[in-house]
């Protein structure tokens, strides 16, 4: 099966491994994995800031560098919607809508890709760790996800999967929310740190690396002994 990583921007920029991850575990379940060079944001940044003009520009960017793709997955739930929402915002474009529909139904998170189209729920992954698992918003509510991550979890040996208290609160990231409401978002994102506390987990689970980033700056910043580790790597712990 040929699939196209779309690795977003923190995944280029912060979370090469994750990527790498990614890929490294599809190899593993016989995919061939291809990366179209054009890829660039998906447009959310500007597209939640009410910019749509501008997320047309890179949505007709990320359309055209992934064209020729049989399946499009990325580790995050949050990108994957927003290309799954490029078809309401061509709305009136009819050529552009219909390319924008096509490539939001071959588009997969990691993890829905794996349970859904792989229909593969053990990949052969080990990791003895206490661990908890961060629901992220965007996945859980506009993707609509909530299994796949808990299916594969579940067949990982070793792992002892605590749940976290109000794992669907959010985080406080919420891309430009963070920045435009830093104050309540700091304050969500305290009280996300003190429930995975509460869990006594040594590793943080996550599918979105704008989640990841955001509370493990905080677990950092309060000095506080747990792991945050991206689903992919977790799969790919062998």
């Amino acid at each position: 099966m040929n699939v196209s990583l779309f690795v977003t921007c923190l995944g280029d920029v912060f979370y090469a491994k994750t990527g790498k991850d990614v890929v490294e575990v599809l190899e593993r379940l016989g995919c061939n994995v291809d990366f179209p060079a054009a890829q660039t944001c998906c447009g959310q940044p500007a597209f939640n800031s009410g910019y749509h003009e501008d997320a047309k520009k890179a949505a007709k960017q990320m359309i055209g560098a992934f064209r020729d793709s049989a399946y499009v997955v990325t580790p995050s739930g949050s990108c994957a919607a927003m290309v799954k929402e490029y078809e309401h915002l061509f709305q009136g474009e009819p050529e552009w809508q219909e390319e924008a529909k096509a490539l939001g139904e071959k588009t997969y998170e990691f993890s829905q890709f794996i349970v859904h189209v792989l229909k593969v729920e053990d990949v052969g992954a080990k990791l003895p760790r206490r661990a908890t698992y961060h629901t992220s918003c965007h996945m859980t509510r506009l993707l609509r996800e909530t299994e796949a991550p808990f299916k594969l979890l579940a067949n990982v040996e070793g792992l002892d999967l605590v749940d976290l208290p109000f794992r669907h609160d959010c985080c406080g990231f919420g891309g430009t929310f963070a920045v435009k409401m830093n104050t309540i978002s700091e304050q969500m994102v305290s009280e996300k740190v003190d429930h995975i506390e509460e869990t006594e987990a040594e590793v943080l689970i996550g599918a979105d690396c704008g989640c990841l980033m955001n509370i493990g700056g905080r677990l950092t910043r309060e000095g506080k002994p747990v792991n945050v580790m991206h689903l992919a790597e977790v799969l790919n712990s062998r």
